[in-house]
C-alpha cells in the first residue's frame, strides 16, 4: 500500500485541481454564456464574469452571495439581478460594513447584517445623503492622514457608486418594461421626433408621443452618466474601433434612425430574465454570440480564456494543495518518511504546474511580463520560492523542501488572495511601468531575490522549530538546512543586487536619475546590504548556525518592509503599489519573527534537539 500512496495522492491531487472546471450551475439559463460577454471597464476588456467576480470581492470580500431566502448565486446570476432584477439584487446583502462608526450612521448594529458585516442596499438607502456627506468630509483631509472610520466611509460611499454604476449600465433600472419601450420608440421614432420639435416650436403636436420620446431621451441620458460599463462593441467593419455605454448608444439613435441592435438585445435579456423565461433567454443569447463573432473574433478568444481561467481558480485550488504537502511532508518526520516525502513532493509540484499555467495565463491576458503590481509580484514571489523549494527537495530527499514550499506557496496565496479583495487583478498598468523590457528584466529579477530571501527566512524557521520544539532535527538535518540557507542567500544577494542596479538604469531612463532615494528603492538596497551581512558574518566566522539562522529570520522582517511596508509610507514615485490596509498584518508578522529570533537564542540546553545536535 505504502508503494503506491505518493500515486494516489498525486492522481486525487490533479482531480481536486480539475474539479472547478466541471462544476456547472443548476439552471435552465445559459449563464456560462452570459458571463463570456465581454464589456470594456476601467481600460480593459474583460467578460461579464470577471465584473461579477471582481465586484463581489470588492464589495464584500468575497465571490459566494445567499439571498435573503438563503439560496446561494453564482456571480453571473448576482449580476443579472443587478442589471436585471434590481429590486431582488437591492435585497441581497453585499455591502460589508465592519466600522461601528459607519453603522452608526444607518442606525445598523452588527445584528442587522448577514454573518454580522453583510448588509443592503435597501438597508443602507434611506441614509445615503448622509454617507455622502460624511465621505466628502473625509476626502477633506488627505489620504495618509485619514482615521480608519474617514477611510471606510469613503470605501463604502465608493462601493454603493460602483453599485449603483453597474445598475444602470445595459437597461433603465427603473421596474419600467424597458424592451417594450424601446421597441414603441423604433416604431415611433421619426414621428416622435417631429412631435417634440412641434412641442418646442409651439406648434400641434401628439402631447403623449412627445413626452414618451423625451422621456426615454432622458433615461438614455442617464444611463450615459452613470452607467460605468463600455457594453456596445464597434459594428463589423467599422473605422472606429470605440465601445460605448449602452446609455450612449441609445441617446444615437435619436440621430442613427434606429436603436441599436446590441442595446436591443441587453433589453431583450432583461426582459426574459425578469420574467424568467430561459428558453428565450437563451435564444437571444446565442444570436448576440453569432453577431460578436462575426466583429470581435480576437477579443472573443481572450474573454472566453478568461473565463475559463476564472472557473477553474489555480491559485484558489493550489492553496489546499499546499497545506496537504506540507501535512505529508511534517509528518514523514515522524512515520513512513519516503513515501510520505514523496507523496508532498507530487503535490508541491502539482500546486507549481498549476500556478505556472495560471501565472502564463495572466502574461498572456495582459500581454506584460509576471509581475506587474502587488498581486502579481505576491503570485511570483511565492511561485519563485517554491520553484527553488522543488530544487532544494530534488537535491536533499529529506521533506525540509516541501515544508518550505508548502509554507510560502500557501502565505504568499494567501497574501495574494488578499491582495485581490481591491479589485481587478488584471488592471491596467500606471505610465511609471508601461515599458515590457524593464518589467521583465528589473522587476522580475528582483523579485525573484525576494523570494530567495523569504525562503532563506522560512528554512530557519523550519530548523529553530524543529530544534527548539521537536528532537528531529539532529546533526546530519542541521547541516543540510545550514547549506540550503547558505546557498539560497547567496543566490537571493545575486538577484537582488542585479535587480536594483537594473532598476536603477531603468530610473535613469524614465526620471533622469539612478537614485533618488524613494522608499523602493532604499528598501530594495537594504535587502542587498542585508544579505551580504548574512554573508559576511558566515564568512568572516562572526554568526555560528544559530546567529546565520536568526539573522536569515530577520531577513524576513527586511524583505516584508521593503516589499509591503514602503507601499504603505504613500510616498515616491512608485506610485503603483500604494496601499495601508495590511499595517496590522505587517506588525503582527514582524512581532512573529522577533519571537523566532528570540528562540533561536535560547540556552542551547534549552533545545529539545540538543542530545541529537551533539
Amino acid at each position: 500500500m505504502k508503494r503506491f500512496l505518493p500515486l494516489a495522492i498525486l492522481i486525487l491531487g490533479a482531480l481536486y485541481l480539475a474539479s472547478p472546471l466541471f462544476r456547472k450551475p443548476k439552471s435552465d439559463f445559459n449563464l456560462d454564456g452570459f458571463g463570456r460577454i465581454p464589456v470594456v471597464a476601467n481600460g480593459r476588456t474583460k467578460p461579464l464574469d470577471s465584473v461579477a467576480r471582481n465586484t463581489l470581492l470588492l464589495l464584500q470580500g468575497r465571490q459566494r452571495i445567499v439571498t435573503p431566502e438563503n439560496v446561494s448565486l453564482t456571480p453571473t446570476q448576482w449580476l443579472l439581478d443587478v442589471f436585471f432584477r434590481p429590486e431582488l439584487a437591492d435585497t441581497y446583502q453585499h455591502f460589508e460594513i465592519v466600522h461601528p462608526g459607519v453603522l452608526d450612521v444607518f442606525g445598523l448594529g452588527i445584528e442587522d447584517g448577514a454573518g454580522k458585516k453583510r448588509f443592503s442596499y435597501r438597508q443602507l438607502i434611506a441614509k445615503l445623503e448622509e454617507l455622502d456627506r460624511q465621505a466628502s468630509l473625509a476626502e477633506s483631509v488627505e489620504s495618509p492622514a485619514r482615521t480608519s472610520y474617514q477611510r471606510a466611509v469613503v470605501n463604502l460611499r465608493n462601493h454603493v457608486i460602483l453599485y449603483q454604476q453597474l445598475k444602470h449600465s445595459l437597461v433603465m433600472p427603473d421596474g419600467s418594461d424597458f424592451l417594450n419601450d424601446l421597441l414603441r420608440l423604433q416604431d415611433n421614432l421619426a414621428a416622435g421626433v417631429e412631435a417634440v420639435r412641434n412641442k418646442e416650436s409651439g406648434k400641434d403636436a401628439n402631447a403623449e408621443l412627445a413626452g414618451f420620446t423625451m422621456n426615454m431621451g432622458s433615461k438614455f441620458l442617464r444611463m450615459e452618466q452613470i452607467g460605468i460599463l463600455l457594453a456596445i462593441p464597434p459594428a463589423a467593419g467599422a473605422t472606429d474601433a470605440t465601445w460605448q455605454k449602452a446609455g450612449q448608444s441609445l441617446l444615437a439613435t435619436f440621430q442613427n434612425g434606429s436603436v441599436n441592435v446590441n442595446a436591443l438585445t441587453f433589453a431583450g435579456l432583461q426582459h426574459t430574465w425578469k420574467n424568467q423565461q430561459p428558453e428565450q433567454f437563451n435564444t437571444l443569447l446565442a444570436k448576440q454570440r453569432t453577431e460578436s463573432e462575426r466583429a470581435l473574433t480576437a477579443v472573443l478568444k481572450k474573454t472566453d480564456a478568461e473565463t475559463l481561467f476564472n472557473k477553474a481558480e489555480p491559485f484558489y485550488t493550489s492553496m489546499s494543495l499546499y497545506v496537504l504537502a506540507f501535512l505529508l511532508a511534517v509528518f514523514s518526520w515522524l512515520k513512513w518518511p519516503a513515501p510520505l516525502q514523496r507523496a508532498a513532493y507530487y503535490l508541491v509540484l502539482l500546486a507549481w504546474v498549476a500556478t505556472t499555467v495560471g501565472i502564463l495565463m495572466r502574461m498572456w491576458l495582459e500581454g506584460r511580463p509576471p509581475v506587474t503590481n502587488l498581486y502579481s509580484s505576491a503570485l511570483f514571489v511565492g511561485w519563485g520560492s517554491v520553484g527553488l523549494c522543488l530544487t532544494l527537495e530534488k537535491i536533499f530527499k529529506n521533506g525540509i523542501g516541501s515544508v518550505a514550499a508548502g509554507l510560502t506557496g500557501f502565505c504568499t496565496l494567501l497574501i495574494a488572495h488578499h491582495l485581490s479583495l481591491s479589485g481587478d487583478t488584471l488592471e491596467m498598468m500606471r505610465a511609471v511601468l508601461d515599458s515590457n523590457f524593464w518589467l521583465a528584466t528589473h522587476v522580475v529579477v528582483i523579485t525573484i531575490g525576494y523570494s530567495a530571501t523569504f525562503l532563506a527566512g522560512f528554512l530557519a524557521i523550519i530548523y529553530v522549530f524543529r530544534g527548539v520544539f521537536t528532537r528531529s532535527l539532529d546533526k546530519a538535518t542541521a547541516d543540510s538546512l545550514s547549506r540550503m540557507v547558505y546557498g539560497i542567500i547567496c543566490f537571493a544577494t545575486l538577484f537582488s543586487l542585479i535587480g536594483t542596479i537594473l532598476g536603477g538604469i531603468w530610473a535613469d531612463q524614465s526620471w533622469g536619475r539612478f537614485w533618488g532615494w524613494d522608499p523602493k528603492e532604499n528598501g530594495a538596497l537594504i535587502i542587498v546590504i542585508w544579505n551580504a551581512i548574512i554573508l559576511h558574518a558566515r564568512w568572516g566566522g562572526l554568526a555560528r548556525t544559530r546567529g546565520i539562522m536568526a539573522l536569515a529570520i530577520f531577513g524576513n522582517i527586511v524583505t516584508s518592509w521593503s516589499w509591503f511596508g514602503t507601499n504603505m509610507l504613500g510616498v515616491g514615485l512608485h506610485s503603483y503599489g500604494f496601499m495601508d490596509q495590511a499595517f496590522v498584518a505587517l506588525v503582527i508578522f514582524v512581532a512573529t519573527q522577533l519571537i523566532l529570533i528570540g528562540l533561536a537564542y535560547l540556552p542551547p540546553e534549552k533545545w529539545r534537539s540538543a542530545p541529537t545536535l551533539k
